[in-house]
């Protein structure tokens, strides 16, 4: 008979997280691991296999609990420029916000590791994607109301829009107020 598992393995998953996040792959020793969540090395790996699969399924959870929620906002009720304005000034408020700095959980792992692995510049891309299906579709929302020039490309816009994102979360990371990403937000938002 197998013994009842003596964590929650949830919890343990936004730990792991956590501290991905904030030290990265190769900070994160199992041992490491094993400390912030709570378990010993054996039940990490009877658990979640590998440190690279609960790498994994760490991405995957930030995917769709950091991520998710910011471009939900997209979707809101309203004119597409103010919702996208919102998601920029969001990002800089929770990276300015963050007393760690540790930035998107996702461009930290396209930095640190896409160059050597393979799997993780396909999760990173993939991530990548999702964001810019969704700024496409408020772009092309906007061109249908009206709020966005029709002459512009959708798709350029977008990985324009992404493009943006993804520096201003590496400025989060070292900025000491929101002068400089604010100035990038509105400019962002007159290419529109």
């Amino acid at each position: 008979m197998a013994r009842p598992k003596k964590f929650d393995p949830d919890e343990a998953l936004g730990q792991a997280m956590a501290l991905f996040w904030a030290k990265g792959f190769a900070g994160s020793t199992p041992q490491a691991l094993g400390t912030c969540m709570g378990i010993g090395r054996g039940s990490l790996y009877n658990a979640f296999d590998s440190k690279r699969a609960l790498f994994d399924r760490a991405l995957e959870r930030y995917r769709d609990r950091e991520c998710a929620p910011l471009l939900a906002i997209l979707a809101e009720p309203g004119p597409v420029k103010k919702r996208i304005r919102k998601l920029l000034l969001t990002i800089v408020e929770t990276d300015l916000g963050d007393p760690e700095r540790r930035g998107c959980f996702g461009v930290n792992v396209a930095v640190e590791m896409s160059a050597q692995d393979e799997a993780a510049r396909e999760l990173v891309t993939a991530l990548f994607a999702q964001t810019t299906r969704h700024l496409k579709a408020a772009i092309e929302e906007g061109q249908r109301t009206g709020e966005i020039d029709t002459a512009q490309d959708a798709s350029t816009l977008a990985s324009f829009l992404l493009n943006s994102m993804i520096g201003m979360r590496v400025l989060g990371k070292v900025e000491k107020d929101d002068k400089r990403l604010r100035r990038i937000v509105d400019t962002a938002m007159n290419v529109l």
